[in-house]
């Protein structure tokens, strides 16, 4: 069996699933539950995200101490490269700096831009960037909007300005059109460190970016709409990722095509090493045991790990619908030591 597939292409692979798990999980409350709830779900995941990463960020990027402005453009800049997403950085003076996400935006992946209402894409920057100041502890920075990718522009684009005045809740982002962010030169953007970011450390770093979006998108829409209507939800939402993903993800895995019980077991332990949880797979007879001890995606997280185990299972469920739809697989989720654990039954 497979003893250790955790390293760059498979950081990759994992990206990918939950990349695409993100974005099917909104398209999936766009359709089922409508735009306004859609946009409470995203702003509560962005706003999440800003309280819990952004301070942290700023230090282990080395920001601390810049002009607010700049600060947050810079973090956006850098910390969107980490994962992969293209970011254009243009400073204009030490109270004003735009960022630029081109196209095709990372965020709404693929076709899935079609899909994305205005309130949704407003809603993203409504959670973060127009909170930036909020967090910075300064009153006066505030964000412009001058262009949206959903609404058929060239990009998401705009600029932090510190004003002479603090600013309403009101005031915090506003939109404009019909300015036009200056041209991106790469002499004047920041750059990563080598030797503090290597190939290795930027890869893991892009994975872990990636997931961040689910391990966020489940305790809030969990808090938002309670677990009767977040739960299934949620595992609908993912077992239709984990169908239309799974061989792109297996492939990414390295693992050869196979429909028996015993690859999609090479599967699930590929996956989990590739996520950095420990898995172990036990043979009896004819039927096929995998054990994942912990779940690194939602370590941290106190106190929900029991309600949202069978939503995520969901990317699972649908995996092994692709994978051979014939199949039996008998799921135990529950509690070892103190850690979840996930015991996956192939017959």
């Amino acid at each position: 069996m497979i003893s250790d597939l955790s390293g760059p292409p498979s950081w990759r692979a994992v990206a990918e699933w939950y990349h695409a798990a993100f974005t099917g999980l909104l398209l999936s409350v766009i359709t089922r539950r409508g735009t306004a709830r859609a946009a409470e779900m995203v702003e509560a995941i962005f706003a999440r995200q800003r309280e819990e990463r952004f301070l942290p960020g700023l230090r282990k990027l080395g920001l601390e101490g810049l002009p607010h402005a700049v600060a947050a453009a810079q973090y956006h800049y850098l910390s969107n490269h980490i994962g992969g997403v293209a970011v254009e950085y243009m400073p204009e003076s030490e109270r004003k700096a735009w960022v630029r996400y081109g196209a095709p935006r990372w965020i709404w992946a693929g076709t899935a831009l079609c899909a994305i209402p205005t309130e949704v894409s407003r809603a993203m920057l409504a959670g973060w960037h127009a909170q930036n100041g909020v967090t910075l502890g300064n009153p006066r920075l505030g964000f412009v909007c001058t262009k949206q990718a959903v609404d058929g522009q060239s990009g998401l684009e705009g600029y932090y300005q510190e004003y002479d005045h603090d600013l309403s809740p009101g005031e915090r982002l506003r939109f404009s059109r019909l300015e036009d962010a200056p041209d991106f030169d790469p002499a004047k953007a920041p750059v990563l460190p080598t030797s503090s970011w290597p190939a290795e450390r930027l890869a893991k770093a892009h994975r872990n970016y990636a997931m961040e979006y689910l391990r966020t998108a489940m305790p809030v829409m969990l808090n938002l709409w309670g677990p009767h209507e977040a739960v299934p939800l949620l595992n609908l939402s993912l077992r239709l990722i984990g169908m239309q993903f799974y061989h792109q993800t297996a492939a990414g895995l390295g693992l050869a095509p196979a429909r028996s019980a015993a690859a999609f077991a090479a599967f699930l332990q590929a996956l989990g090493s590739a996520q950095d949880d420990a898995v172990r797979i036990e043979q009896e007879g004819g039927r096929w045991r995998v054990v994942q001890e912990g779940w690194r995606l939602m370590a941290g997280v106190p106190g929900l790990d029991r309600t949202l185990m069978p939503a995520w299972n969901g990317l699972i469920e649908g995996a092994l619908a692709a994978h051979h739809h014939r199949l039996v697989m008998d799921t135990r989720m529950d509690f070892a030591d103190g850690r979840p654990r996930f015991i996956w039954t192939l017959g």
